[in-house]
């Protein structure tokens, strides 16, 4: 039995589990890397939002008693100019507004750019640092109605920044602060912390490839311990095939993979006992046809000879016509009883494996010639026989004649004639090739694959006739004793009969073969299909 091609690294089994242990592993860090980037996003710039609000909040509460209410545009000035200065390294542009006015930096008015970081309309850049942006018009308006701090984030010109807006409370001594319609705006940029944010995602990018790789090592070792016994079940799997029903697989484990060992090693061991039952009825059924035979072979030669001489006696008159007929068909009956016993204990013999061969080289035509001879088929007008050339080969005289016999009789009996034998030689595979065509209707498409088979009989209308059924059987086993073929086929036609091909080694190159060799130009004969 052939092995099973091995299957390759890139599409076998391992791989795919590495591939999936790679992939899921990617997955994991892929999502830990977006949930830790976002909660450190979102956690930075709550953190600057927080520290920004306060920062401006804590200076406006000591900048405010000196800040006249209600106060005019050249003291926003000056609060947006002492906020500018406090504001350090943050780096904020401040401005303030009071009531519904335009926000008013230590430079002049501040333009309010519309939603999305664009400029409004009619600001004028050169009224404040170009690289400041105005306050986003969206949050003026959510400090206008609400009286708490409040924050927006928003991109110009390509850079984060994040505009803060608080408003003041006036404290007069004694009293509780009141809101008043004061506002005040810081604008910053937020490059340090976009830098910040930048290098934690090319950190996880960076973080991915190592992990990837540290992840390789346990992927193979996962692959290989699901895929070890995978490997066992295979290979037992195969010597079980091979006929080995001793195989047993040792289970390791408690897992999905130890109850399959297991199950396997319960149907190894259930093969290996109907296995060994079916060949003990085998055996014993093989013996019993052995014995019976051998018992009956006895008795029947005794039967056949007092049959013979009834049989004798019948002929030549000297039993009545009742008498005669009855002791004749007994003498039939009985010889076709010991033919069929000598055909079991042939098939006993083929059983048990002690069927002898006794070859000797010879010529096909001179067996077939003896066959019809001894038959008394020879000169037969029903018979044509078409053998232009020796055919030799080394054959058991007896065992072939029992061939020929069957194949001819049978086309005789269960065909039509002319019943054509017909034999040449096939170079180009050494053999010797002879065919038997008869001219009947041919063999049934059903009946066709079973006619080898023991006590088949095509005609089931007709279960009682003069075979046993086992010629045919009989015929292929003597035939593939001299390591050659019997097959069986219908003839191309609506009405071409049955064609039975019997195939031999030869001996040694036949004429035809070489006289196609000589001569190139003359085709080779081929083998009948």
């Amino acid at each position: 039995m052939s092995r099973p091609r091995r299957t390759a690294w890139a599409t076998g089994l391992r791989a795919r589990l590495v591939v999936a242990f790679l992939l899921a592993t990617a997955f994991g860090s892929l999502l830990t890397a977006v949930l830790t980037f976002q909660e450190a996003r979102a956690t930075t710039l709550e953190r600057t939002q927080n520290a920004a609000v306060r920062d401006l909040r804590t200076q406006l509460t000591s900048l405010a008693p000196d800040l006249p209410m209600p106060p005019s545009a050249a003291d926003l000035r000056t609060l947006a100019l002492q906020l500018d200065l406090a504001g350090g390294s943050r780096g904020w542009t401040t401005s303030a507004v009071m009531g519904d006015a335009a926000p008013v930096s230590a430079q002049g008015p501040v333009p309010t750019p519309a939603p999305g970081g664009t400029r409004a309309p009619g600001s004028d850049p050169a009224a404040r640092p170009p690289t400041a942006p105005g306050v986003p018009a969206a949050l003026v308006d959510a400090v206008r109605e609400g009286t708490g701090s409040a924050y927006q984030r928003f991109a110009h010109d390509g850079r984060p920044w994040l505009a803060v807006a608080v408003p003041l409370a006036a404290t007069d001594e004694g009293r509780d602060p009141q809101p008043t319609q004061l506002r005040v705006f810081a604008v910053f940029p937020l490059d340090k912390e976009a830098s910040d944010i930048s290098a934690l995602v090319t950190a996880a990018q960076v973080g991915i490839v190592p992990a990837l790789a540290l992840a390789l090592v346990p992927a193979l070792l996962a692959a290989r311990r699901v895929l070890l016994p995978v490997r066992r079940l295979r290979r037992g799997a195969q010597q079980v095939a091979e006929g080995r029903l001793d195989t047993r697989l040792d289970v390791t484990g408690n897992d999905e993979l130890a109850g399959l060992t297991a199950t396997f090693n319960t149907m190894a061991a259930t093969l290996q006992r109907d296995d060994a039952e079916l060949r003990r009825l085998e055996e014993n059924a093989r013996r019993f046809a052995a014995d019976v035979a051998h018992e009956l072979r006895t008795p029947l030669a005794a039967m056949t000879a007092v049959t013979d001489v009834l049989d004798e006696d019948a002929a030549s008159g000297a039993l009545p016509p009742d008498a005669a007929d009855a002791a004749s068909l007994v003498a039939s009956e009985t010889r076709r009883l010991a033919r069929t016993v000598e055909d079991l204990m042939e098939v006993a013999r083929f059983d048990a494996g002690r069927a002898e061969l006794h070859a000797e080289e010879g010529d096909l035509r001179t067996a077939l010639a003896t066959t019809l001879r001894l038959r008394g088929w020879q000169g037969d007008p029903r018979i044509v026989v078409d053998l232009p050339g020796p055919l030799p080969v080394r054959i058991d005289t007896r065992r072939i004649d029992v061939v020929l016999a069957n194949l001819v009789g049978n086309a005789l009996h269960h065909g039509r004639p002319p019943v054509t034998v017909r034999g040449r030689t096939c170079g180009r595979h050494a053999t010797a090739v002879l065919t038997v065509t008869d001219a009947g209707p041919g063999i049934a498409r059903a009946a066709l694959p079973h006619v080898f088979d023991r006590f088949f009989k095509a005609d089931s209308a007709r279960p009682r006739s003069e075979g046993s059924g086992l010629g045919l059987a009989i015929a292929e086993e003597n035939v593939r004793l001299h390591g050659g073929t019997l097959t069986a086929a219908n003839a191309p036609g609506a009405e071409a009969g049955a064609v039975f091909t019997l195939t031999l080694p030869l001996v040694r190159a036949a004429p035809a073969a070489r006289t196609a060799a000589a001569d190139p130009g003359r085709p080779e004969p081929e083998e009948p299909s």
